[in-house]
């Protein structure tokens, strides 16, 4: 793959005022314990469905720099109607090669080796699988494989796919908190092992068993999965996320993929490769070598 077609994303930019004023600043830190509640994103959630909330729409495409033209053109009845827009056909391909190993989303991307230990670090903080997705012997299948993380923001399509065909074997919900996933607040805070999560473990025919889970985020409560999907198809729509940014976190087991490592020397310089639905970031770990 010609790695110059990746574009990157310095996680060191700076973060807006209010950001920086709630993880900083004392006063901000007392009001975030109230705004990282579940509760208090529900309500967000509703007024976003609201239909006034129309009024914010070109405002937040002019601070958000979004092209619309990826967009279907269609009337929004809410701010969350038009969070969760669709794309137009042909707007984020997928390789249907069954070896490619494809992004489910758009997002800014980091790669992460979990150790013996079931362990990974993300600036400088430690995170035990185990922990993450409370089943021991789940994250004991993932010793020494492959963590990806995908960073939505609000500027991101947020809807999401499955990555192969398969089947999904079970699911999990996690109660937590919502910080947000921008990187101050991973600085200060294990955010994959307090926020609201959830899982499903996924029987892949060309990846093995991975795990594709779906973090909440400060101000998304709401992650919309389709819970009646048994068995799914490559690029298949999984579910969606609900206003504000998110984070999706896929898990591999060893020597199952391969994934570019131009991603992982991005992850060793604090710098995010950013990709899109469908973009293919690595192949399966027992694809045929090239003629």
């Amino acid at each position: 793959m010609d790695n110059k077609r990746f574009e990157t994303y310095d996680m060191n930019k700076k973060d807006s005022f209010g950001i920086v004023f709630l993880y900083k600043f004392l006063p901000g830190r007392l009001l975030l314990q109230l705004l990282i509640r579940p509760a208090n994103s529900k309500i967000v959630g509703r007024i976003m469905d609201s239909g006034f909330t129309k009024l914010f729409i070109p405002r937040f495409i002019k601070n958000h720099n979004i092209d619309l033209s990826d967009y279907k053109d269609v009337k929004y009845k809410s701010f969350n109607d038009f969070f969760v827009r669709e794309v137009k056909d042909g707007t984020r391909p997928v390789s249907f090669e069954p070896h490619d190993v494809i992004a489910p989303c758009d997002g800014k991307l980091t790669a992460y080796r979990i150790t013996q230990d079931s362990i990974f670090e993300i600036k400088n903080s430690v995170y035990d699988l185990k922990t993450i997705l409370k089943d021991k012997k789940l994250a004991d299948d993932f010793i020494d494989g492959l963590c990806l993380i995908f960073r939505l923001m609000p500027n991101d399509y947020h809807r999401y796919c499955f990555i192969d065909n398969g089947e999904v074997i079970s699911r999990k919900k996690i109660r937590g908190v919502l910080h947000t996933v921008r990187p101050i607040a991973l600085r200060k805070h294990r955010i994959y092992k307090k926020n609201a999560r959830e899982y499903a473990v996924l029987k892949t025919e060309n990846f093995d068993t991975i795990v594709q889970m779906e973090v909440g985020a400060l101000f998304v409560g709401r992650i919309k999965n389709d819970l009646s999907i048994k068995s799914f198809k490559r690029g298949d729509e999984k579910g969606m996320f609900e206003f504000g940014g998110s984070t999706i976190v896929m898990l591999f087991k060893q020597d199952a993929v391969k994934i570019e490592e131009v991603i992982f020397a991005n992850t060793e310089i604090n710098v995010e490769t950013v990709v899109k639905m469908g973009t293919v970031i690595g192949c399966s770990g027992n694809r045929p070598a090239a003629p």
